[in-house]
């Protein structure tokens, strides 16, 4: 009887109900949807029947008629949802969108849309993630700022942080105002892309001032690098490039950029994905230089994922043998080296379906670095 009874109280304690959880952050591309697919995938690891919505979205594709968040796509695939764009992404504010709410704000109750989804999450789950959208203040035009719709949703709030001391401490300052003003609870704080060798004197200055203001600081996540290597159908767009040759392996991983000018070796050793920018003029001589280290150093095929090619000219047949050989993925474009290799430092890197390395990476890094039981047990007072 008593042993019968202790079964039923752990099954209750795993599928309680717990409060909404609201991913939020400093700013744009500091970590969210990192956090969030992290957190997802420890939440379903625990036995917990989970749910996930991007309550008001800004980069978005149609889907069913209807158009929907990207970010809410991705996570269709981890939780193994059928995407309802009223359920899972029920605000999108496009291009123009906040222009229009302006002129006729009684023409669209954007909230009744976000509490319609909420409605329906919480009966279908026991705990509900809810991805922010840039800045806290991201919204506000349309008096659905993360602040606002963390208090719509009746969630707690994690906040996410770039990794460091003083200017990681000031973004915080100034970005929980908005939920104290709203009187949402903030439970605790992540700090993310931390620099590995900083870690222990990040957690201890910045662990001092959330202690003060009687906040937790939930977890320590490392900086690293593989998140940020982006694919190359993504340059392409970025420098309005053309796909020449293998533009069906546009989905290939990049590494390093070598300039055509000096094909570094210690890069060619190190990996397979690196990005050759080339002149057309020179292409030959940096294949032959290629050749040769991959020669010495018994590299086996060609230790490229792309080849990005700059300027007019034809590629001779040597070259257009090599790239046939190794199927090896040619883009050209108009700009320079020097302004290709600009365009892709700019690159701000997501993601996506397309980059499973990224997500598998993702979850690990959380789960390894945030006190997950510490979240849960926040979200079950």
């Amino acid at each position: 009887m008593l042993y019968s009874w202790a079964i039923h109280y752990c099954h209750y304690i795993v599928t309680m109900k717990l409060k909404n959880l609201y991913v939020a952050a400093t700013s744009q591309h500091v970590g969210k949807t990192t956090s969030t697919l992290g957190l997802a995938a420890s939440f379903m690891k625990a036995n917990i029947n989970t749910g996930y919505c991007k309550p008001v979205g800004q980069r978005h594709i149609e889907l069913k008629g209807s158009v929907v968040d990207k970010d809410a796509v991705l996570f269709a695939d981890l939780l193994k949802l059928d995407i309802e764009p009223a359920i899972h992404s029920p605000v999108i504010i496009g291009k123009g969108a906040t222009a229009k709410y302006l002129e006729d704000p009684e023409k669209y109750d954007l909230k009744k849309l976000i509490i319609h989804a909420r409605d329906m999450l919480n009966e279908q789950h026991d705990a509900v993630i809810y991805e922010g959208t840039g800045h806290p203040g991201v919204g506000s035009v349309a008096d659905v700022s993360n602040a606002d719709v963390a208090k719509l949703l009746d969630a707690k709030v994690v906040m996410v942080v770039e990794g460091g001391i003083g200017n990681t401490i000031d973004k915080l300052n100034m970005s929980m105002g908005l939920f104290r003003e709203s009187n949402v609870p903030i439970i605790g704080v992540i700090i993310n892309k931390v620099i590995p060798d900083k870690i222990e004197m990040v957690t201890n200055y910045v662990g001092k001032w959330l202690d003060k203001k009687d906040l937790r600081l939930l977890g320590v996540v490392p900086y690293d690098n593989t998140l940020g290597y982006p694919l190359l159908w993504t340059i392409s767009n970025s420098i309005n490039g053309t796909f020449e040759y293998y533009s069906e392996r546009g989905f290939n991983k990049i590494e390093n950029i070598l300039p055509g000018s000096i094909v570094d070796p210690e890069f060619i050793k190190k990996s397979n994905d690196n990005l050759l920018v080339v002149s057309s003029r020179v292409l030959g001589k940096a294949i032959d230089r290629i050749k040769e280290i991959s020669e010495s150093e018994n590299i086996e095929g060609a230790p490229l994922s792309g080849i990005i090619l700059t300027g007019e000219g034809n590629i001779s047949k040597v070259c257009k043998t090599y790239i046939e050989d190794y199927k090896i993925p040619v883009v050209r474009t108009q700009l320079d080296t020097y302004g290709v290799v600009i365009k892709i430092s700019k690159l701000e890197v997501k993601i996506i379906r397309r980059t499973p390395w990224k997500i598998s990476k993702a979850i690990e890094l959380i789960n390894e670095n945030v006190d997950i039981k510490e979240m849960i047990r926040l979200l079950r007072e």
